[in-house]
């Protein structure tokens, strides 16, 4: 593959730079004159360095003085609003969201997709393969039965002894024995649900919230309840509050505290001690779904809702899906009072997790290596949030709205005007590239305008590429004569299904 121009590799220097804080807003950039004697290039090479940068929105030129930073234009993009949280939620209901999600699904697995951004999920370089082949090899070498041998359902593996040690960063005192293995946060979510709730139950889960629990609901028989949440904050507690008094069957609370998926929101402490001691005080169980914590910026981990618990009502759920090693299926619950029914219907549903991956993980986990690729995995995908927040508020229509959150794998992008984000992806389907529409993250119509972006993969022109064109495509079906609405008389299907493949 060839290499970029020369203009191409120092503007790319220089962005590092300024994304890195090295350079700030206002910062003037150096000459063309030292640009040249610093690199060795031609006076042509210098400009298109500093045009490249001005082109991309990064740099701007001041007439006699040269180039200055730019202040970004994310930066200058509108927040979201808060959601309105004094009036009760609507009504709780059967979640009518699979077919959708399966259309969803169907399309992005046979479609002819060049560009994905509709997974939360990092691309394979930015796991540590190698290490982990390694530490796979070196198990199987020396405990080759464990091929061959069934997992025992007590073991004390390393995982689950480096899942009770590092529980400690976030306020957890937990033994080895308390952490149940599961194939996925997904598995663990399921499990919870199942030991707090039954068929009709009512559930309350965030709004917007994450298509696969509502799948979980809808599997179970389940009503979900959706309470509106802040894209700074999380879960309102004052809804919440409103939905208990309306509502007196809640049976259980789906919370993510931390880079909530889709919003990105983080809960700030005083909210997650409220939100422990109302559930508590209700006897409604709580359950923490925290699969994103170990991607937020910074070093420091926030203590989990687990950490403020004092009775065992809250059920604690994560996987390393996100962080280590997205092909390993390999998450677990923390259960409280209900652990000793979560292992029964564990046994029920799949027995034990297989022993080989649980070493491999645990072991890797027990080294400084993990904490180094947790960092290099932090900065990397806060450089490409912000090239993708930054792309989005330069090529998408004007009044396009951006939540970029402290961390994590994902934005979350309001269109403007309410424009539709089912035609905007059936559009954008048709030159093959795919994003996640917001109408997979509600049962009701909330966030029909709404879409979320995968900020995994590493920036390439190829992804800049595509991101501009899907703006263009938003504007040209922002511009476009909306479809017909049905005819008076035509019967109504509850929720709206994506268009069949092809």
């Amino acid at each position: 593959m060839d290499s970029p121009p020369r203009y191409r590799q120092l503007a790319q220097h220089y962005l590092q730079a300024i994304q890195a804080g090295t350079l700030q807003p206002g910062d003037r950039l150096p000459s063309l004159r030292a640009l040249m004697r610093q690199h060795g290039i031609s006076l042509s090479t210098a400009l298109q360095l500093c045009r490249t940068l001005e082109s991309e929105g990064w740099a701007e030129a001041r007439e006699r003085s040269g180039y200055f930073v730019r202040r970004p234009q994310r930066l200058r993009t509108p927040p979201m609003d808060e959601p309105a949280t004094d009036r009760a939620p609507d009504p709780a209901q059967y979640v009518g969201i699979h077919e959708r999600v399966s259309d969803f699904v169907t399309r992005r697995r046979y479609g002819e997709v060049q560009l994905d951004l509709s997974v939360a999920r990092g691309a394979p370089s930015l796991y540590p393969f190698e290490a982990l082949r390694a530490q796979m090899t070196r198990l199987l070498r020396q405990r080759p039965q464990m091929l061959t041998t069934a997992a025992p359902s007590r073991s004390r593996t390393p995982f689950k002894e480096a899942i009770a040690h590092r529980a400690l960063r976030a306020g957890m005192a937990l033994s080895p024995d308390d952490v149940l293995p599961t194939n996925g946060c997904i598995e663990a979510l399921n499990l919870a649900l199942r030991a707090v709730a039954k068929p009709g139950d009512t559930v309350a889960v965030e709004s917007p919230t994450f298509y696969g629990l509502l799948q979980v609901l809808e599997s179970l028989g389940m009503r979900a309840l959706e309470i509106p949440t802040s894209p700074q904050t999380g879960l309102s507690i004052e809804a919440l509050e409103l939905a208990i008094g309306a509502y007196p069957n809640i049976q259980a609370v789906v919370v993510v505290p931390h880079l909530q998926n889709p919003l990105g929101s983080v809960m700030p402490d005083s909210h997650k001690a409220r939100l422990v001691a109302l559930c508590e005080q209700q006897g409604i169980a709580l359950i923490e779904d925290d699969t994103y914590t170990e991607l937020l910026d910074g070093p420091a981990s926030p203590p989990a809702l687990k950490a403020f618990d004092r009775s065992g009502n809250v059920i604690h759920c994560a996987s390393l899906h996100k962080v280590l090693a997205p092909g390993l299926r390999l998450g677990w619950v923390h259960a409280g009072r209900w652990h000793a029914r979560v292992q029964m219907l564990k046994y029920a549903q799949t027995r034990s997790n297989e022993e080989l991956s649980q070493w491999a993980a645990g072991q890797y986990m027990g080294t400084g290596a993990y904490d180094r690729h947790l960092r290099q995995l932090r900065d990397r995908l806060r450089l490409q949030r912000e090239r993708t927040a930054d792309s989005v508020a330069r090529h998408f229509p004007a009044g396009t709205r951006i939540n970029l959150p402290p961390g994590g794998l994902q934005l979350w992008v309001e269109l403007p005007e309410r424009l539709s984000s089912d035609r905007v992806f059936d559009a954008a389907l048709r030159e093959h590239i795919l994003f996640a529409p917001g109408t997979l993250f509600s049962n009701s119509s909330r966030c029909d305008h709404f879409l979320r972006l995968n900020c995994g993969w590493p920036w390439s022109p190829a992804l800049e590429a595509g991101l501009r064109r899907l703006g263009e495509i938003a504007a040209e079906v922002a511009a476009a004569p909306a479809p017909a609405a049905p005819r008076a008389g035509t019967a109504a299907r509850p929720g709206r299904r994506l268009p069949s493949p092809g």
